[in-house]
Parts: C-alpha cells; sequence; structure tokens
C-alpha cells in the first residue's frame, strides 16, 4: 500500500493528510501527525475525504445536450463545439457577452489558467468565483485598512494565545481543526469571548457569549471600542506610530455608547464593557470572524470595524496577536490570490492599473482589457437583460449556492450557451449545453493555499476516472483550439509563471513545498523562508488606516407579513452545495435531511414539534423542511443550512448585496412559517 502526501479537500483549514492507495485504488486516508494545522487529527469529513473520488456518480465523458438530453461526445468533438460557439458569440456580441466562475475547489495553478484564458483568450474581466459570496468583504475590507486581506496569524500560534475572540464564526463546525487549536488554548487558560445570535457549538465554551441581533455587528463592534476609547484602553503608542485618521474615527465612536448599542443589539451595556475591558487589556489576543460578519450589505464595514478594534488595542503586527478571517473552502484564499477575479490579476495587481496591465501583456504578449469585469451578481442580471450570452462554469454550482436561486435559473436559462466543468453533475450542469468531466484532487498535482496563506502541495494518488481531465489541461487545450498557446509541462511550470508575475508568490515553487508543509505567503523570493504573520514593523501599505463606519440595519427586517428572521450556515457533516459530501455515505448518514431550528417558544406558538413539516416562505419563494426544536437561535430567529436542493436555502434568502464588495446578505431575510403536518 503507498501513502501519497495531500491536503483535504473542504474547509480552508488545509489539514495534511495521506491518501492511501492499493492496486491503483485509493482505500482510506490517514492524518499527517507532524503537520502544523491538524497534528495528527482530522474532522469527520477529514476522515472521509477519499470515498467521493471513486462514486459511480463520476462523470467520466464529455456530455453535449441535443434533443434527446445528453449525449456522450469525444473530447475534440466538445472542445471544438465550445471554441466555436465562443467564437462566435465573442464575435457578435463582443468578449464581455461571456462570462467565467473559477473555483475554489480547483488548484491556484489551475485558477491562474482560468484567469489567464478569461483575459488573454477571451478578452474579458468577466470572471469570478464563489469568495465573492462568503469572503470578498475581507478582501476590500482589510485591503482598505492594512494593504492585504488575509488571515494575519498562523494557525499554530493560536494554542498560545491568551485571548480569543470569535464573532460571526461557528468554528467548531465549519473549522474543525481551528477550533481544536483554540479549544487547547482555553485549556490553557485563555479566554474565550464568543459574538453569534446563536448558541452554537464553540459558544458552549466560550467565557462571555454576546448573542446580538443578526445584523447589528458594526453596533457591537463600535460600542466595544467607544468603550475602549472612553476608559482610556486604547495602546496610545501603536496608533500614534503604526495608523492614520484616529480623530475622526474617535469623534464617530461618540454616538456608540454601550446603553445606545444595547438598544440596537439587545446585549447588555455591562458585558459589552466588559469584553472591552478584558479584550484591550490582554496583550495576546486574536480576533476570528467568518461568513456571519462578511455575508451582510455591511460586510465591508462589518470588516472595517474589526480591523478598526485590532488597531486601537494594539493587537496585530506580533505572533498571536492579529485578526484572522476564517476561509470557507480548501483553496478560496489561494483562488483569490490567482486573481480569479474581474478587478485584479494574481497578487491583488489591479487591471485598472497600466503598469500592472503591461507586465501581464508582455507576458501574454496579448492586449488585455482595462476595466474592471462583472461579479457573480451582476453577470446573472447582465444574463435576464440579455447583456450576457454565454458562461463558462468551472466547479462552481450557482443554482444552489447564490440567493434567490429561482431568480438565478431564470439568468442562466436566457443564456445563449453554458460549459459546466466538474466531476460531479449538479444542479447547475442541468442546464449546460456541454459538460466537461475533471479530475478530483487525488487525481492531479498542484497546491492549494489554506486560510493561513500557507501553500501546500496536492498530489497525484491514482488516474483520472474514466476520460477525465485535471481542470488545467482542459483549460489549456480550450485555449489551444482558441488559437492561442497555454503550454506547460506540468503545473509546476505554471507555478515559475505565477512566482514570475505574482510578488507575494516569488519564492514559491513546487521544489520547495516538497521539502515540509509548505510556505506561507508573502514569499517574495526563493531564499525567503515565508511569513507566518503579517504586519510586523509596519502595515503592508504603510500605515494603518481607521476607516469611519455607521451601523446600517439589514435590507429586509422582519415585519407582520414575514415575522420571522431566517439565517443560514453550514453543518458540520455536510458541505456547501453538497456535491462531495452528500455522495459520502457517512456524512450522509448523520445528516439526511434539511431541518429548520426553530426556538421552542415559536414552536409552541405554532403548534410545531420536532420532525413537524413546515413550509418556509419569503418574498422570493418557499421550501418545506422538517423543524427542529431548539434553544440554539432566539426567539423569532430560524436558522437553515443550504446543503440541501430537496430544501434549498437559496430560494429563501435576499440578494441585496453591499455595495463595494457586491456579496449578498445570507445572514438576514425575513419569512414566514405555516406547519403542513405534524
Amino acid at each position: 500500500m503507498n501513502k501519497i502526501l495531500s491536503v483535504c479537500p473542504y474547509c480552508g483549514c488545509g489539514c495534511g493528510l495521506y491518501i492511501h492507495v492499493e492496486d491503483g485504488r485509493i482505500t482510506g486516508v490517514s492524518p499527517s501527525r507532524t503537520h502544523p494545522v491538524n497534528r495528527g487529527s482530522l474532522c469527520v469529513k477529514g476522515w472521509n475525504a477519499h470515498e467521493f473520488v471513486a462514486h459511480p456518480d463520476r462523470l467520466e465523458t464529455p456530455l453535449i445536450r441535443d434533443a434527446g438530453g445528453f449525449r456522450r461526445a469525444t473530447w475534440n468533438e466538445a472542445l471544438t463545439l465550445i471554441a466555436e460557439r465562443l467564437e462566435g458569440i465573442r464575435a457578435e456580441h463582443g468578449p464581455d457577452s461571456i462570462g467565467v466562475l473559477s473555483s475554489a475547489k480547483c488548484t491556484n495553478e489551475e485558477n491562474f489558467l482560468m484567469m489567464k484564458f478569461a483575459r488573454a483568450v477571451l478578452g474579458t474581466n468577466n470572471i469570478d468565483h464563489c469568495a465573492r459570496l462568503c469572503h470578498s468583504s475581507t478582501v476590500g475590507g482589510l485591503a482598505a485598512a492594512f494593504g492585504s486581506g488575509a488571515m494575519t496569524n498562523s494557525i499554530s500560534e493560536i494554542a498560545d494565545a491568551s485571548l480569543l475572540f470569535v464573532i460571526g464564526s461557528n468554528t467548531t463546525e465549519q473549522h474543525p481543526m481551528i477550533a481544536m487549536h483554540m479549544l487547547a488554548a482555553v485549556d490553557r487558560g485563555a479566554t474565550l469571548i464568543v459574538a453569534d445570535p446563536r448558541r452554537t457549538q464553540i459558544a458552549e465554551f466560550a467565557h462571555i457569549h454576546l448573542r446580538h441581533r443578526s445584523g447589528t455587528d458594526v453596533a457591537l463592534l463600535m460600542g466595544i471600542m467607544n468603550v475602549i476609547v472612553g476608559e482610556g484602553l486604547v495602546d496610545a503608542d501603536f496608533v500614534r506610530r503604526r495608523t492614520e485618521n484616529f480623530d475622526s474615527f474617535a469623534e464617530e465612536l461618540k454616538r456608540f455608547t454601550p446603553a445606545a448599542v444595547e438598544e440596537i443589539t439587545g446585549v447588555k451595556a455591562n458585558d459589552i464593557r466588559r469584553v472591552a475591558r478584558v479584550y484591550a487589556m490582554e496583550k495576546r489576543s486574536m480576533l476570528f470572524y467568518a461568513m456571519g460578519i462578511t455575508q451582510h450589505i455591511t460586510g465591508v464595514d462589518n470588516v472595517r470595524a474589526c480591523a478598526n478594534l485590532v488597531m486601537l488595542s494594539g493587537h496585530i503586527g506580533l505572533p498571536m496577536s492579529g485578526i484572522n478571517p476564517l476561509r470557507g473552502q480548501n483553496n478560496v484564499q489561494g483562488a483569490c490570490d490567482m486573481g480569479a477575479l474581474p478587478n485584479v490579476y494574481s497578487g491583488y495587481q489591479k487591471v485598472a492599473d497600466p503598469r500592472a496591465r503591461r507586465k501581464f501583456e508582455r507576458a501574454w504578449r496579448k492586449r488585455l482589457p482595462a476595466a474592471p469585469g462583472l461579479t457573480i451578481m451582476e453577470m446573472m442580471e447582465a444574463a435576464r437583460a440579455g447583456r450576457l450570452r454565454a458562461m463558462y462554469v468551472m466547479g462552481e454550482n450557482p443554482l444552489l449556492s447564490d440567493p434567490d436561486i429561482n431568480h438565478v435559473r431564470e439568468a442562466i436559462e436566457r443564456m445563449e450557451f453554458l460549459v459546466v466543468q466538474d466531476i460531479f453533475p449538479n444542479e447547475t450542469s442541468e442546464l449546460a449545453d456541454v459538460i466537461l468531466p475533471a479530475a478530483s484532487f487525488a487525481e492531479k498535482e498542484g497546491t492549494f493555499t489554506n486560510t493561513e496563506r500557507r501553500v501546500q502541495l496536492i498530489r497525484r494518488a491514482v488516474a483520472p476516472v474514466g476520460e477525465a481531465m485535471p481542470d488545467g489541461d482542459i483549460i489549456c487545450a480550450l485555449a489551444a483550439r482558441m488559437g492561442y498557446s497555454m503550454s506547460y509541462r506540468g503545473a509546476y511550470e505554471v507555478m515559475e509563471e505565477i512566482a514570475l508575475l505574482t510578488p507575494s508568490y516569488g519564492g514559491i515553487l513546487h521544489h520547495r513545498l516538497s521539502e515540509g508543509f509548505g510556505l506561507q505567503w508573502p514569499c517574495p523570493d526563493s531564499s525567503h523562508p515565508g511569513t507566518p504573520y503579517l504586519h510586523r514593523k509596519k502595515f503592508a501599505k504603510g500605515l494603518g488606516t481607521f476607516i469611519q463606519v455607521d451601523f446600517l440595519p439589514p435590507d429586509e427586517p422582519p415585519d407582520d407579513d414575514f415575522p420571522f428572521l431566517l439565517t443560514t450556515g453550514r453543518l458540520y457533516f455536510h458541505y456547501h452545495t453538497g456535491t462531495m459530501c452528500r455522495r459520502t455515505a457517512v456524512l450522509e448518514r448523520e445528516e439526511p435531511e434539511c431541518l429548520v431550528e426553530i426556538n421552542p417558544a415559536d414552536a409552541e406558538r405554532l403548534g410545531l414539534k420536532d420532525r413537524s413539516v413546515v413550509r418556509v416562505t419569503s418574498r422570493r419563494g418557499a421550501i418545506e423542511p422538517r423543524v427542529l426544536v431548539t434553544s440554539r437561535v432566539p426567539e423569532g430567529t430560524v436558522f437553515i443550512p443550504f446543503h440541501f436542493i430537496e430544501a434549498a436555502a437559496n430560494v429563501l434568502t435576499n440578494p441585496a448585496m453591499d455595495p463595494g464588495a457586491k456579496i449578498p446578505e445570507y445572514k438576514v431575510c425575513a419569512v414566514r412559517l405555516e406547519k403542513i403536518r405534524t
């Protein structure tokens, strides 16, 4: 039996695991005992990460739609058809009539190639991926404050911290191995503060749990900072030496007294004061957040408020001291780093910057578009309006992951041509004109970048199933048919091009990554050891900037017609749109169906009990899940996971967006509940 070192394909923790192979077949996985993230452990998804690879539902050949449905096709036939249709649509309607969705499930090399294909081959900046729906607020918010939109510390530092402030993150379910380090810190005496409207599992371990109303994060954070300033707990030396714009920011804080914030958030004024004092006075303090902060119409302001808090207290630029957005998918950090976004090339170099554009034009020998492209949500609106005629989707499933999916379906059905490239058929591929079979993480070479900026190798353990190909090979083959050569001897050569064009990845090469458990960017040259924590002596942009923010209520609060507040999220045993986890026996056995969480008082009032079937209706649609009566949710709030197509939460969710990041407000919308049967 061979054991091939790789990286878990689920969340952003980036756990090291060995894939067990016997007679060309994967038989299981085991954790790396020395990996700095998981240290010999895996969560339930990690232990079962191999099972979906050989599932009988895997796509094995290209498929082309004809009058009778889908038929098998050769690679030559499928790629020729795609090239002809994309070229025809581009010629008739222009390059910006085509959109591309890249993928946080694919490697850095594949995301770079897709970004290059969109810009150099198609001639459009219309490329985006699921980071738009989870952490685009982080990229915008932290970049404006610090110059870099990433986790500032390493996961291995967590266990030695003295205080952990977790806001908007259900860490034990979303990032179990990071939670393992948090609980180790608590065992060593660290204080754990959790701010979350739900009583999540991580909140059960908290010394202080702030249950603020959904959508009031800015007010809560501003209230905490009001106390820090008012009681003289500011790190004045840090603020003076390392930051700018403090005075105008401090003036804005005066309105957010603890009493005023209590009215907005429901959190007691004394609890706000207590958290402010504990957080400000403990030097090894780390702040963590996830989609509970970002997925709001004020997502960028939420992130800016977090950034302001760490600067105010001087809790950044040191080990065990910083701000740490926990990225959702295995390579969502890397997909952003690689420029699978409409406004930047790799390394967040702006497409509108003439110097950056010239650099990429020289390297690729092609004129590149200067105007930023469309985001995912904007692409769907353009499709509904008839401006976006074609889309190439790699490793994404917008018909389950995007908000208001009835609206998304209408948009996709109006497109002239849709290509879906994936390892399994999914809800989006049902509408495709061509489906391309891709290789899974265990069937190809490349790198993933985890939430702590650690770039790690994945290694091919087995051959791809059927005629499936690695995503990067498919992209290069299609580019060749469209008259542009993208020829590489392997993923290592793609990474060499990335290093050449991307300063933060300048020293990251495959032969260096093979020597251990990867390197953390920024790693500017081949002798650089990587960077375990950011902003040591100065921020990436020089001085950190205090940015004024204000409280804005959610776009769609409850009312008489829709009296409940709906929030959505993930479950421990499942993952995103379920294409992998719902084809894994253990995971599907543990959570086989969608359950809507409802508070016992609300359930009694509506005559509901456990397992009752209820219709949940918003202004956009309705679903009929079963009920789970639990005090995890406060009165007036219900929670629905978004993994289940048979009760798809995103039928209900509100597509209202943050004006800057264009991220939808998944975490708050108004619904009503009606009992169907007991």
